[in-house]
């Protein structure tokens, strides 16, 4: 059987790329990078001055079409039985499973290889796979 694709493959536009920075973020160790919303009362970013740093907002959103679609244009289902895999079904094209982070390397085994026989895209099928397991 070859590779499996998605249905459609529409042009995903992100309005933006960059990452939010947290005001001063640049100018103390001990403030991370990590987007926080200025709360104080002369806050130059809050206050929308000119120069500053931009602030998210609803208008950064994604095309509904596209919202949560990964680059191949599949969209992400979690995993974590043989029971929910067969939920995709009839939706192969559209969704791929991603197996959840608690599920045993045995378990992993048995959803990949049904998802194999239902033609349904794995995210990530290698994980938690032993070395000599490969061999």
């Amino acid at each position: 059987m070859g590779k499996i694709t998605a249905l459609v493959k529409p042009r995903i536009v992100k309005k933006r790329i960059r990452r939010f920075t947290r005001h001063q973020s640049d100018r103390y160790v001990k403030v991370k990078r990590n987007w926080r919303k200025p709360k104080g009362i002369d806050n130059r970013v809050r206050r929308r001055f000119k120069g500053q740093y931009l602030m998210p907002n609803i208008g950064y959103g994604s095309a509904k079409r596209t919202r949560h679609m990964l680059p191949d244009g599949f969209r992400k289902f979690l995993v974590h039985n043989v029971k929910e895999l067969e939920v995709l079904m009839m939706q192969n094209r559209r969704y791929c499973a991603e197996i959840a982070h608690a599920v045993s390397s045995r378990k992993r085994k048995l959803i990949v290889e049904r998802a194999q026989q239902l033609a349904i895209k794995v995210t990530n099928p290698n994980s938690r796979l032993r070395s000599e397991e490969n061999e």
